[in-house]
């Protein structure tokens, strides 16, 4: 293990803010992730860096996780069972799928981030969620310092929620993640954007490869490059409501955007939202900016950092934009991203 001092956190997150760590270190064996967790620091994880907003700077210690490695484990007559190490990047991870004819991620590229947090935030796109393609994974548990194995059933997952965003909050570090995917693929094109970008594309027989680049080409038109603008993908979870209520709200604003779930709940688009609200009643968020912070032009969604803003202007925009769907919607938005320091 390495230990440093005073190391600037800006190449370590996608918002490009500057900060810095009091100490920090990188972890590539569970062995080394044990080392770190014994030493008597207030501590944090960091993966990819692609959802966190570093407030300021963070007076303990930063430990990012380097957990590296794939694995075909077994295999059956429909499905192969992939295990990934927790520090591997998410996308390369759906590609090096995608090369081996393993489906189920397709959906889910270009999604920033790192395997390891794949499930705690039971990511999602077009119609797939991590959880249809998860098997179980391992994680240490940080006071006792033993490996722990969890199943579906073990994760609770929810909407962009997981167990490890509640009771075992800061109880674990996960190290790896086993897939089950399949080896005749089931396409998932029900969203009408991946439908027209497939049509667009001239793709006659769907396959893997095609729905993920039809998935790139969409996510890289409307969201910002964070090497370019720095930004952590969609700030805000879509927040769901009754249906009731969802009624009353589209009567009053007839675009309003919803999508009706199975528990009577109706899910709305967070950046419709914010791009209907605003500073003022007259206008919208979608492109604001306060000096170096601001809400991305073409995606109300991301807030995004010009180049110089720090992170607790970030997250004051934030609260604004929070307070004013509120006051116009009576809707609660929520953070997607996590706030540290």
């Amino acid at each position: 293990m390495n230990l440093q001092e005073n190391v600037s956190l800006k190449p370590y997150n996608t918002f490009r803010i500057e900060a810095t760590a009091k100490y920090f270190a990188a972890f590539s064996t569970t062995e080394q992730l044990i080392e770190c967790i014994s030493l008597p620091h207030k501590r944090t994880f960091l993966g990819g860096g692609s959802n966190i907003l570093f407030k300021g700077n963070y007076d303990g210690l930063l430990l990012k996780n380097d957990i590296k490695g794939v694995a075909l484990l077994h295999e059956d007559d429909e499905y192969v069972y992939v295990k990934a190490g927790a520090g591997e990047n998410w996308h390369q991870f759906v590609l090096y799928c995608i090369e081996h004819n393993w489906a189920g991620v397709e959906n889910l590229s270009l999604i920033p981030g790192t395997v390891g947090a794949s499930p705690i935030q039971n990511i999602g796109a077009y119609g797939v969620e991590l959880e249809d393609v998860f098997w179980s994974l391992e994680a240490i548990h940080l006071e006792d310092k033993k490996l722990v194995t969890f199943t579906t059933a073990d994760c609770e997952f929810g909407y962009r929620n997981s167990v490890f965003k509640n009771k075992f909050r800061n109880q674990f570090v996960i190290v790896s993640v086993t897939f089950r995917l399949k080896k005749i693929p089931v396409f998932h094109t029900d969203y009408g954007s991946l439908n027209e970008e497939l049509a667009s594309m001239g793709v006659k027989e769907l396959s893997i490869k095609a729905i993920s680049d039809a998935v790139i080409s969409i996510r890289s038109s409307k969201l910002p490059d964070p090497a370019v603008i720095g930004n952590a993908g969609s700030f805000f979870k879509n927040p769901e409501v009754e249906a009731e209520k969802y009624k009353q709200l589209k009567n009053l604003y007839p675009s309003m955007v919803g999508y009706e779930l199975t528990n009577g709940m109706v899910k709305l688009a967070a950046g419709w939202l914010v791009e209907h609200s605003g500073p003022n009643d007259s206008t919208s968020w979608k492109g604001f900016r306060r000096g170096d912070a601001g809400v991305h032009e073409k995606q109300a969604l991301v807030l995004v950092n010009y180049g110089n803003a720090s992170g607790q202007e970030i997250l004051q925009l934030s609260e604004e934009i929070v307070e004013s769907v509120r006051r116009k919607f009576l809707v609660e938005l929520e953070r997607e991203v996590n706030v540290v320091g």
